[in-house]
């Protein structure tokens, strides 16, 4: 006779192989349902974007036959509920699971085009994603989602007025761009800068969201020292090339998100234009900036390496045009862009699950 007790006591033997502790003491088993030899039950993943989604969902089916019965029909329903290590009450973003700063040490080695194509990708996989351009001197992000010349509207949200976000290819945006002229330069000093970023924040409605992306300037400046300060985030990705020059920046800014008093954990470092290949030569690899400087820099630092992007034309293209590479079907740099996203998410699920633990 099968039971719920003999279905949760075989699937307590799968582990989940980020977190090292078994679906049920993590409460991920849920809807148990019992006809005879059917068995289905759901199995709720940290996030949509989870990489090893089939490897899970192949251990559960394998789980029941061999402890429980062999000629069982399993049918395992696939379901995410992204994690969050931030308490409901919190005044700030109270409906914002998780914040991540996409960072860089340099200006010039594309972090915008990262930041872009991560949240369309993190749409992609299922997850609610806002991204705020805090790029205060050269915003970008209104030309790379084509919403240039669009503002944020005003509308009264529980009695007070607030901004709604702009929204492009399901993003919700919000950018210092929306309220400067394409041509216009932003001069403002470090505190007035400081203000404004605060203003993305505490003044739009930005309702639900599992992944709130940061585009920070690069650098460490005033910006970042109030944006850590005062947002409470989940963690930050750091972008580099592969050059001398672009990796030492960039690990002055692992070191700011490490410093005691700031002490952000930081998710990964992203190796963009990892190498060059020709739009007809797609085979190719050519290594203009070094090779392989961002997957040693992450190894000398011990944080993880997210991903490795090309420099392709058509990533270019596709920013130039207001639609992120990463809305592509089904291409190398679409794939690649995805699998950023999947590895972005299930560090967030690390970090989430190993704070839950120290505040038990």
């Amino acid at each position: 006779m099968i039971t719920k007790e003999k279905v949760l006591e075989a699937l307590s033997n799968v582990i989940e192989p980020d977190l090292k502790k078994d679906l049920v003491t993590l409460n991920m088993i849920e809807d148990v349902q019992i006809e005879g030899k059917k068995v289905s039950f759901t199995v709720v993943l940290t996030t949509p974007a989870c990489p090893l989604k089939d490897l899970i969902h192949n251990a559960c089916v394998n789980a029941i036959h061999h402890l429980l019965d062999k000629e069982a029909e399993v049918v395992v329903n696939m379901t995410a509920r992204v994690t969050s290590k931030r308490q409901e009450n919190q005044a700030l973003l109270p409906k914002v699971r998780n914040i991540i700063a996409v960072a860089s040490g340099k200006g010039g080695v594309g972090k915008s085009t990262i930041a872009a194509n991560l949240a369309v990708s993190l749409a992609d996989l299922g997850a609610r994603v806002g991204l705020i351009d805090a790029d205060i001197y050269g915003p970008s992000i209104p030309i790379m989602f084509d919403v240039t010349g669009e503002k944020p509207r005003i509308a009264m949200v529980d009695g007070v007025q607030k901004m709604i976000p702009v929204e492009s290819y399901g993003i919700k945006l919000m950018s210092i761009g929306f309220f400067a002229d394409n041509s216009q330069a932003i001069v403002w000093r470090g505190p007035m800068a400081s203000k404004a970023l605060t203003q993305l924040f505490t003044d739009a409605d930005w309702g639900e969201l599992d992944y709130l992306l940061i585009d920070l300037p690069p650098g460490t400046g005033d910006i970042h020292l109030t944006l850590v300060g005062s947002i409470p985030l989940t963690g930050a990705v750091v972008v580099t090339t592969p050059q001398q020059v672009a990796l030492a920046d960039a690990e002055k800014g692992v070191s700011m998100f490490r410093l005691p008093n700031i002490n952000v954990p930081v998710l990964g470092i992203v190796e963009n234009m990892a190498w060059f290949t020709p739009e007809e030569l797609p085979d190719n690899k050519y290594y203009l900036f070094g090779k392989d400087g961002g997957k040693q820099l992450a190894e000398k630092l011990e944080v993880p390496l997210l991903g490795q992007i090309p420099l392709v034309q058509s990533i270019r293209e596709a920013g130039d045009s207001g639609r992120p590479a990463g809305l592509q079907e089904k291409t190398m740099v679409s794939d690649l862009f995805l699998e950023l996203a999947k590895h972005v998410a299930q560090q967030v699920a690390i970090k989430n699950a190993a704070a839950a633990t120290v505040n038990a």
